[in-house]
């Protein structure tokens, strides 16, 4: 699956758990498995509410930043994860730091200004009205940006976000999407962002083409908006970041079409660019700041935030799994790519999968502390990543309208 979730995929299958446990019986598909085999003990941290969840773990910066963003009373010493996940529930022993709670009102404003944008640019048509809700935008970005400097950022956070998704379904993927040809149609869409500059006649005839497809209307549009509250130096960040993402969406797509495993190394090349970068290149615009070129690109601070990108980016592949698994057991994911490779059962491979995720989370954690320490600026931008993550992971776990997890415990 693609990074940015899908904006109108079809919510999980309330049987879809059983299915994908299903597939573990069949040696062809999933490898084989110890029935006896035990998964890991899980780590303690699961939360009694799903609002805030407070792991163990290394204080790093990932832990202490967004603690520091929480209400004094938020709870410490959560008790030990159940034996089996409730709806809402985290992915036991699945580290991530703990969320700022997103506030309903702003949520609901956001949500509101979003719908009316869509449809204001015809985005989508008015049976897809509900999973465009289901989806959950505007909890997305209140999450994900707590430090958030105004109301009208986040709604140009949200706007990114939706075009992303508008494109990844409906070239990549669900609706009329498809690997054929895909890198025709992604060179037109990122140039909705990085616009076209030639003779008038085909600069009229590129401006009217964006207006005919209601994706590349929705990344036009909302690349403006984020021009009106970014620098250009910010902007440029993110359109790079965005061709990025375009390049990971090829690969996958390859993979796709000649029905291609690639090794698990492979397959967390193809994440670092299918990823969601592009959203966390907006931390420190959403927040009112900027961190300059010369500090944003020294090495230390890219992996830090390659680090952060790619922690987010498994989740998205965790708590998407059993959906996917249930609508096609080809689809590649990192337990999928594990359990081909080492010839393992689902089950195995999703709780490896787990364990990979955890210790880029921790490296992160440790690394972003040392990036701290750089100066103010530094910190805040680490901080911000931090509080994404967290809230990239709280969106996921409690959206039971798209997500549901595998009866591994």
């Amino acid at each position: 699956m693609s990074p940015l979730s899908r904006v109108l995929s079809a919510p999980a299958a309330p049987g879809a758990a059983g299915q994908v446990d299903a597939l573990l019986s069949d040696p062809a598909r999933s490898g084989k498995r110890d029935p006896s085999a035990s998964p890991p003990e899980p780590a303690a941290g699961r939360p009694a509410e799903p609002e805030v969840w407070l792991p163990g773990g290394p204080a790093g910066l990932g832990t202490s930043a967004a603690r520091a963003l929480l209400p004094p009373t938020a709870g410490h010493g959560a008790p030990a994860p159940a034996a089996t996940p409730r709806a809402g529930d985290p992915i036991p022993g699945l580290h991530c730091p703990p969320a700022v709670p997103a506030d309903p009102a702003k949520v609901a404003e956001v949500d509101r200004r979003l719908e009316a944008w869509a449809h204001e640019i015809s985005l989508f048509p008015p049976e897809w009205a509900g999973d465009f809700a289901g989806f959950q935008f505007g909890r997305a970005v209140v999450l994900q940006h707590p430090g958030a400097a105004d109301l009208e950022r986040l709604v140009v956070a949200g706007k990114l976000l939706v075009a992303e998704n508008a494109i990844d379904d409906c070239y990549c993927e669900d609706y009329g999407g498809s690997p054929i040809g895909l890198g025709g149609r992604l060179i037109i869409a990122q140039s909705a962002l990085d616009p076209l500059h030639t003779a008038d006649g085909y600069q009229q005839q590129w401006h009217e083409g964006l207006g005919t497809d209601a994706p590349l209307r929705s990344y036009a549009d909302a690349i403006q908006s984020y021009r009106d509250i970014a620098t250009p130096s910010q902007v440029t960040r993110f359109v790079h970041d965005m061709a990025r993402l375009h390049l990971g969406y090829l690969a996958e797509g390859s993979w796709a079409q000649t029905r291609t495993t690639p090794p698990v190394w492979q397959y967390l090349v193809m994440r670092q660019f299918n990823n969601f970068r592009p959203c966390l290149s907006l931390v420190d615009a959403v927040d009112g700041y900027e961190l300059p070129e010369p500090l944003y690109s020294r090495p230390e601070v890219q992996r830090v935030t390659a680090l952060a990108c790619n922690a987010a980016t498994l989740v998205n592949d965790l708590y998407s799994f059993t959906k996917e698994m249930a609508a096609d057991e080809h689809h590649l994911n990192l337990p999928v790519v594990i359990a081909v490779e080492e010839r393992c059962g689902l089950k195995d491979a999703f709780l490896k999968a787990v364990d990979i995720h955890n210790e880029i989370m921790h490296a992160f954690e440790d690394e972003a502390a040392a990036v701290a320490t750089g100066g103010p600026l530094l910190a805040r931008y680490t901080t911000g990543l931090a509080a994404w993550v967290a809230g990239n992971h709280e969106w996921h776990h409690t959206n039971t309208y798209r997500y549901s997890l595998p009866n591994y415990w």
